[in-house]
């Protein structure tokens, strides 16, 4: 066998190596990726459900205690109220946060700071996120009831007078009543395929008289 044959020979081999080589790097790296994803589709659920188990949790000593009761040593909010949706929204007892932030918002409602207490004068506004606890407002008529507890053990039934969506860009929440009034807030479209926006879908409860 010539030289130039040999040689073609030892490159042909050479490129059949790093071939080889590159392939069993890229499905190195696809199981690596599938590994990766697997685990986060496990770790969500998990996490969610822990986060909801530490919740109830505080919720639950808050209860008894009347003071406030962090779900986790590193958290900046504590629950203040648990809210009841009717039947019709498909959802279970929703606790309520200190404050609306985003952090507490990737974990359950939150009570807008400087708005009133539920059960108080005025307009306590609730908000969430609209692909997680507050999905089920968009089930929600004019005429439901639902309730809220306190931590201090008061509870309010609110019954629903309005649903409308405002442009946040023009239009405000009013935070002054002569009555007690709940307002919960999410986004708007439900469906919308973007985060954010400047739409807000309100609904508004008035406290009911045959409490």
């Amino acid at each position: 066998m010539s030289a130039a044959a040999l040689g073609r020979d030892a490159n042909e081999a050479l490129r059949a190596l790093r071939a080889r080589r590159a392939h069993g790097t890229a499905l190195a790296a696809l199981l690596a990726l599938g590994g990766v994803s697997l685990i986060a589709g496990f770790w969500l659920p998990l996490k969610a459900a822990l986060a909801e188990e530490l919740l109830n949790r505080a919720w639950s000593v808050a209860r008894h205690s009347g003071g406030q009761v962090k779900p986790w040593p590193w958290a900046d909010t504590w629950p203040v109220a648990r809210l009841s949706l009717p039947p019709t929204a498909r959802s279970g007892p929703l606790i309520v946060l200190a404050g609306a932030t985003g952090r507490g918002l990737a974990f359950a409602p939150g009570l807008l700071d400087g708005s009133a207490q539920p059960g108080e004068r005025g307009v306590a506004v609730i908000a969430a996120h609209r692909d997680t606890h507050f999905r089920a407002l968009a089930r929600l008529a004019v005429g439901d009831r639902f309730e809220i507890e306190r931590a201090d053990g008061a509870r309010f039934a609110y019954h629903v007078t309005s649903i409308e969506v405002i442009d946040t860009k023009s239009e405000s929440l009013r935070l002054d009543a002569d009555a007690s009034v709940v307002a919960l807030v999410t986004c708007y479209p439900f469906d919308a395929l973007m985060p954010g926006g400047t739409l807000r879908y309100v609904v508004t409860g008035e406290l009911a008289r045959d409490r």
